[in-house]
């Protein structure tokens, strides 16, 4: 069973899913959503990957979604959070103004409510968000530093990682302290989703 399915969406989400992976498509050529070769298998290697953060996701009034680029996992986490019924607000972080107008598009085809904030994380005002998530968008260390403020009180973190993930988290834990939950991703062998809980400065 893939994880879409595992995670019991209806038929409406998945003809959206569909419709993101078509757009994603499209749009690709143009502004280089994702890399050229990983095409093919755009719903197992991004989709799939993108919902598997909401197999870990705790219950979340904000859900904050730095260097959202091709809306991976943001647009997929905002269809199966509005296919749940969950009230949570989704913000996506993008400073790629061409990344920025193909998330809106994509946003208002899908009839997702999402925000979207076309400027660096680093500008924002402090979020107050019970997660943050970012997918290839920076070393662990670095999404520590960018997560950080803004973090609600026992927010949570969701950073998919790949194969050397263990030597992220070893040099992260130099700089900061978190708790850690490291659940192997079913579709990518030997990467993994990084949980972290209670992040704060070493």
């Amino acid at each position: 069973m893939s994880v879409v399915e595992s995670l019991g969406v209806s038929a409406t989400a998945l003809e959206k899913l569909r419709l993101f992976q078509a757009l994603v498509e499209k749009w690709n050529p143009r502004i280089n959503l994702v890399a050229k070769s990983t095409l093919p298998d755009l719903w197992s290697r991004h989709i799939e990957d993108s919902a598997f953060l909401c197999r870990h996701a705790p219950p979340a009034r904000l859900w904050a979604d730095f260097g959202a680029g091709g809306g991976f996992p943001g647009l997929v986490v905002a269809t199966i959070l509005q296919d749940r019924g969950e009230d949570t607000r989704v913000v996506l972080v993008e400073s790629d103004l061409r990344k920025a107008t193909f998330l809106r598009e994509a946003a208002r085809q899908m009839s997702l409510a999402v925000e979207i904030h076309s400027e660096r994380v680093e500008a924002l005002p402090p979020l107050s968000a019970d997660i943050v998530s970012a997918r290839a968008l920076a070393t662990l260390d670095t999404l520590c530093g960018l997560s950080h403020r803004h973090l609600a009180p026992g927010g949570t973190c969701l950073f998919p990682k790949g194969e050397r993930f263990a030597e992220e988290v070893e040099t992260a834990r130099r700089t900061w302290q978190f708790d850690l939950e490291a659940p192997e991703n079913p579709g990518h062998k030997g990467s993994a989703l990084l949980v972290l809980r209670n992040l704060h400065r070493a």
